[in-house]
Order: C-alpha cells, then sequence, then structure tokens
C-alpha cells in the first residue's frame, strides 16, 4: 500500500515538474515580442527565440508585430457642401511598442478601428464632395497623419490609410454629370472665343501688311479670281480696282 503511494506521489511530483518546465519555457518567432509581468508589474519585454521565465509568479503576454489590415466598416459622411456620402476605407497599422500596446489599452485593435472611423468621419466632413473625389492622396495622407499621431501613445504604427469608395445617390450623379456637361461646354465657348480674337487679330494684321504692300494686294486678289474661276456652276463679273493697275504700272 505504501508503495502504491509513494508511485502516485512521485507521477504527481513529475507532472507538476514537467508543468513547471513548460510555463519556464516560451518559444517566440521572428515577429512576436513577450511582455513579462512580474507579481503584476511590468518587467521586461522578451523575444524572439527561446527565453525562460519564472512560473507562477511571472506572466507572459505575446504580440504580434506584423503589419495589420484593418477594413473601416462603411461610414455616413456629410460633406462641408451638405452632400451625403458613403465612405469605407482600409488602414494599415503595426505595434512597435509591445508594452504600450498591452499596458495602455485593452485591445489595441478595436481601439484603432473605432478610432478610424471617427477620424474617417471628421476629416471628410471638412471638405465638399469633389474634394472628396478629386484629392483623395492627400485626403488619404491627412488620415493617416492624425491617426498616428492619435495612437503613438499606445505604441501603434499607423502606416498607411486608403479611402476606397465614396458612393453617392443616383440623383447626385446626375447633377454631377450635368454639371461636368456644363464645365465642358463652358470650356469649349471660351476656347471658340479665344480662336475668334486670334482669327480677327491676324486678319487686321494681313490688311495691315497688304495696305502697306500693293502688290501683294493685287496677288491676293488675283488668288480670289483663280479660286473664282474654279466653280463654273455660274457667271461671275469681278471688277477690278483702278488703284491696283495703278501697282501694276508702277
Amino acid at each position: 500500500m505504501s508503495l502504491d503511494l509513494n508511485f502516485a506521489f512521485t507521477i504527481v511530483v513529475a507532472l507538476f515538474l514537467l508543468y513547471v518546465v513548460a510555463q519556464a519555457i516560451w518559444i517566440f518567432r521572428e515577429y512576436e515580442r513577450g511582455v513579462v509581468f512580474t507579481l503584476g508589474r511590468y518587467t521586461k519585454t522578451i523575444g524572439p527565440g527561446l527565453q525562460f521565465v519564472i512560473p507562477l509568479v511571472q506572466q507572459v503576454v505575446r504580440v504580434d508585430l506584423r503589419v495589420k489590415v484593418e477594413d473601416v466598416p462603411t461610414q455616413d459622411v456629410i460633406s462641408r457642401d451638405n452632400v451625403s456620402v458613403k465612405v469605407n476605407a482600409v488602414i494599415y497599422f503595426r505595434v512597435v511598442d509591445p508594452a504600450r500596446a498591452t499596458i495602455s489599452v485593452e485591445d489595441y485593435m478595436m481601439a484603432t478601428s473605432q478610432l478610424a472611423q471617427t477620424t474617417l468621419r471628421s476629416v471628410l466632413g471638412k471638405h465638399e464632395l469633389d474634394e472628396m473625389l478629386a484629392e483623395r492622396e492627400k485626403l488619404n495622407s491627412d488620415i493617416q497623419e492624425i491617426l498616428d499621431q492619435q495612437t503613438d501613445p499606445w505604441g501603434i504604427k499607423v502606416a498607411n490609410v486608403e479611402i476606397k469608395h465614396v458612393d453617392i445617390d443616383e440623383s447626385m450623379v446626375r447633377a454631377i454629370a450635368k454639371q461636368a456637361e456644363a464645365e465642358r461646354f463652358r470650356r469649349a465657348k471660351i476656347i471658340n472665343s479665344e480662336g475668334e480674337a486670334q482669327a480677327a487679330q491676324k486678319l487686321v494684321e494681313a490688311g495691315k501688311t497688304l495696305s502697306e504692300q500693293p502688290n501683294a494686294m493685287l496677288l491676293r486678289y488675283f488668288a480670289a479670281l483663280h479660286d473664282v474661276a474654279g466653280n463654273r456652276t455660274s457667271t461671275i463679273v469681278f471688277p477690278i480696282p483702278m488703284d491696283l493697275l495703278s501697282g501694276l504700272k508702277s
């Protein structure tokens, strides 16, 4: 009977020692770190590779350092010109300080996602619809900079923010199309007016040159006669000014 008790006691001790050894040995991958707490107080950050801790006295929180991709849910945004749009985005961030990411915030993934949603609405609400559609790179940079500043105390680095979609109502799409058509018509009128002004200026310069050179005027007159003579459908009487003939005599 005593042998059975000794054997059972030996088994219990062996299992306990095995448990202690298992709790003492930690293996961290290259992209992982361990935040060590000794009796509840932060002690150090360990990893990567094989690491040892004191079982029952020290506790370890494993933290992933890889870049994380968080899809920001679609947000209803009112632009500065009072247009309602639906916007969604994606953010790329990673942990740069495992200790702060563990101690300063309960769930840094959730906190970063919620902060991204409020920042997205706040930043886009300060811009007009045209800016949201045409200046997306600038808006991405502004949102990324604000998020990076606010998540820095948590040990989080926001690397990039990308606005994926800006959805607007069908009625607003038609209004934008009409506005674009009106803008194209306005530019065409301006270009046409500029062309007419340039043509008028060239005609003035040509008339001035012809008035100063009678022989050139005569050549232009003969060229006009040649062009008219090519049309054989009718008979045209074309008078010759006497001043042009006088130019030939000279």
